[in-house]
């Protein structure tokens, strides 16, 4: 069971927000008035009354603490900025499990937290943008992808091979890297490569990855329905994506195209690497870098 977290932060601002109202509007006033009557009733106020008089009910005082921190936090996180990490190697090379992004979360429009409805559209996601969204068939997990089919677009997957309305995308080999991959002890382990290759996709240029020994798919072709889009990880062997909608190869995986409330934001920087959080492996504060 994954948590809510935008829904947890959203009610966490609400309740501290009521106590701080509450506390402005009706408490404050009550031990004021309390206050003053106490001081008319005495000749000399004793201190440490006036202070049990004035004090706030701790919920109260939690709550007024927290509701600016939350409050900041949720605008920021749902409207601006906000921080993921990458859980698996689907998008290598361009992104390593551990690696730490930024997303951009009014790139594709103002959506409302929780329910991520559209309120202010600003843009829409374009071709080999890296983008976050939803897992079409589990909403409670983000995914990350390369955005690869628009809607209307017509896809084909022939040979390794990706074809865009009926355009051939084209990539030139960069170099050949052992297969990381490939299990230790494995009795190809020594003989497994992946070759990396520079792939341009729309108005972006980036780098796939692909097994040299693994099994050419079957070709196959979709047709993007309006509304949705065909995403792909850039690890294109190792990847599970929209590849596999409706697929009878993966009937326990089947996934499907993205539907556009199912967007979270632009992925737009790395900014740490910590492929293992703990003491012992302290994560990697390289400068910035721009994702592809």
């Amino acid at each position: 069971m994954h948590l809510n977290f935008p829904l947890v932060l959203v009610i966490a601002v609400a309740v501290s927000g009521f106590l701080a109202l509450l506390d402005r509007v009706v408490l404050a006033p009550r031990r004021r008035k309390a206050v003053a009557s106490y001081e008319a009733q005495v000749d000399v106020a004793d201190p440490q009354t006036i202070e049990r008089l004035e004090k706030e009910p701790l919920l109260v005082e939690y709550g007024k603490s927290f509701f600016p921190v939350l409050a900041v936090v949720l605008v920021l996180r749902s409207f601006l900025v906000e921080p993921f990490q990458i859980p698996s190697g689907s998008m290598k090379p361009t992104l390593e499990v551990g690696d730490f992004i930024l997303v951009n979360k009014f790139a594709y429009g103002i959506r409302l937290p929780v329910i991520d409805t559209k309120v202010i559209p600003i843009g829409d996601p374009q071709r080999g943008d890296v983008m976050v969204f939803r897992y079409p068939n589990n909403p409670s997990i983000n995914y990350i992808k390369r955005v690869v089919g628009l809607p209307g677009d017509h896809i084909r997957y022939a040979g390794k091979q990706l074809y865009v309305n009926g355009q051939k995308v084209e990539h030139e080999l960069v170099e050949i890297v052992p297969d990381d991959e490939v299990p230790a002890g494995h009795p190809l382990q020594t003989l497994a490569n992946a070759a990396i290759y520079r792939e341009q996709l729309g108005e972006v240029t980036h780098l796939i990855r692909q097994k040299q020994l693994s099994q050419t798919p079957k070709p196959k072709e979709w047709v993007v329905p309006q509304g949705y889009y065909f995403m792909m990880g850039d690890n294109r062997d190792n990847s599970n994506d929209s590849r596999f909608w409706h697929s009878a190869e993966m009937p326990q995986e089947l996934w499907g195209m993205v539907p556009d409330n199912y967007i979270v934001g632009k992925a737009f920087a790395v900014w740490m690497h910590w492929p293992e959080p703990k003491l012992s492996n302290l994560p990697s504060f390289s400068s910035v870098a721009l994702i592809h």
